[in-house]
């Protein structure tokens, strides 16, 4: 009977928890970073606020944001830049990755693969952003929806998670409707 007891299941469920935690506060405190860096720590820019307001939202502690906060002031941090790269998915459906990178070359690269091995390209600047808007709170809303069959959304989901599980990746936006 060994393995078969109540902590080592709670453990097994709590070491998955974390981790898909461990990966929201990640990209939450690249993008508060990055934030910091452009208002030079003032957290009441509004840039800022909504970084932290999107970390509280998915309950980051304060003492990470505040790190994160002191990580985009200091001199050390790294110069992340943002990307938004743009693709055609299933069925027509536009794609836009929103991407936070230190190297921009080095994530291009990763991305064309990761792209390339489930079958579809990236697109040039600005042939899918036309479906789209951004909101004032800086997401992309569409304004345009496409309608795709059921294997062409599991397709579609599968390529979602996928981009997802990069590190660089913040945001995946589609129109499907």
């Amino acid at each position: 009977m060994s393995g078969h007891n109540k902590w080592s299941k709670i453990k097994h469920k709590k070491a998955a928890t974390d981790a898909a935690k461990s990966k929201i506060f990640g990209k939450m405190a690249r993008l508060i970073a990055v934030e910091s860096k452009k208002s030079g720590g003032d957290t009441s820019s509004p840039g800022l606020r909504a970084a932290i307001d999107a970390a509280r939202g998915v309950n980051m502690p304060n003492d990470n944001i505040e790190r994160a906060v002191a990580k985009g002031t200091s001199g050390e941090s790294a110069n992340l830049e943002s990307v938004l790269y743009e693709m055609y998915g299933p069925g027509g459906v536009a794609i836009l990755i929103s991407i936070l990178t230190d190297n921009r070359n080095r994530t291009a690269a990763e991305m064309r693969h990761l792209v390339s091995k489930m079958g579809y390209e990236l697109a040039t600047p600005g042939s899918a952003a036309w479906a789209f808007s951004k909101s004032p709170s800086g997401e992309y809303e569409a304004t345009s929806t496409v309608g795709i069959s059921e294997s062409e959304e599991a397709s579609l989901e599968k390529l979602v998670e996928a981009l997802d599980e990069h590190d660089d990746v913040q945001e995946v936006y589609t129109n499907d409707a």
